[in-house]
């Protein structure tokens, strides 16, 4: 396990400088969130791109792809569009987006790009007892969302990139079991299920605990770990310690597992003290450790 840090928590550094800061933190790995001002996957040149997988080799950083760009296609809608629009022509922008990032993450030597299921029209949830919505409805969602990831894994299955999927609270898919219904969905059909990213502070939002367990039913889907703390349940991402998580419960279960991986703090509502706080949060890491 090699801990990394999620660009998305350093919104207001040059990359270059945000890859140089981690490097000299003794980070091992970086997240890179392709977005408007790190790496723009819709403007960004193949010199671009090249410039930045040599820089990362040159640090000693691997990389993972996270897709989670806020505005990055709609100026106007958080995470918009997604698998589950209405509109087919969005769902397939989607689509086009997550292959590009597939593309981009080959060529900076990535070993896996990370998505989600997007949050339904409506606010529906697939992997909960209170869907929010008509059970024929739900059924409409799952089938968008396991043709649109279907659709992901055939046109990137000829890339060394490995597809990796993440439940996130106030989505479609919250939960681990939404993962696996997914698995089983995409399996009926003949396609081999994308691998997991884990993040462990969402346990702690749908109460999937204790975590250390839960940690231990996902491991043999595991590829991608992501690091937070959550306080009362609520969804907002929060330095180590200043949440519920038990941090060296959580590390000690990834390492029984045998996780090894890129485990990448994800701390996006905190680029105001971005260099603080990735500092920081590599010193209680190694101390949980």
């Amino acid at each position: 396990m090699r801990f990394a840090y999620n660009t998305s928590g350093l919104a207001h550094h040059r990359l270059d400088d945000a890859l140089a800061l981690l490097a000299d933190l003794g980070y091992a790995g970086v997240a890179l969130t392709l977005d408007v001002g790190h790496l723009d996957p819709l403007r960004s040149s193949a010199a671009d791109v090249a410039a930045v997988a040599a820089r990362c080799q040159a640090l000693g950083l691997a990389v993972a792809v996270e897709t989670g760009a806020r505005f990055v296609l709609d100026p106007r809608r958080k995470h918009a569009p997604t698998l589950l629009d209405d509109d087919p022509a969005a769902r397939e922008r989607r689509v086009d987006f997550l292959v590009r990032c597939a593309t981009i993450a080959t060529d900076l030597g990535a070993r896996v790009v990370s998505t989600w299921a997007g949050a339904a029209p409506g606010g529906a949830v697939g992997d909960s007892e209170r869907t929010g919505a008509p059970a024929e409805r739900v059924d409409v969602f799952w089938r968008r969302l396991t043709d649109g990831v279907a659709e992901v894994l055939a046109r990137t299955a000829h890339l060394p990139v490995l597809l990796c999927f993440e439940p996130e609270p106030g989505m479609f898919v919250e939960r681990p079991r939404g993962y696996l219904a997914l698995r089983e969905r995409l399996a009926a059909r003949g396609v081999a299920a994308p691998a997991l990213t884990l993040d462990v502070g969402h346990l702690l939002c749908t109460g999937d605990l204790p975590v250390a367990s839960a940690i231990a039913a996902a491991a043999p889907h595991l590829a991608h770990v992501h690091l937070d703390d959550i306080r009362d349940g609520v969804h907002e991402h929060r330095m180590f310690g200043e949440g519920d998580l038990d941090l060296p419960a959580a590390l000690t279960a990834l390492e029984r597992c045998g996780f090894d991986g890129l485990a990448a703090v994800e701390l996006s509502r905190d680029s105001h003290r971005g260099a603080w706080a990735a500092a920081e949060a590599l010193r209680r890491l190694r101390a949980a450790r």
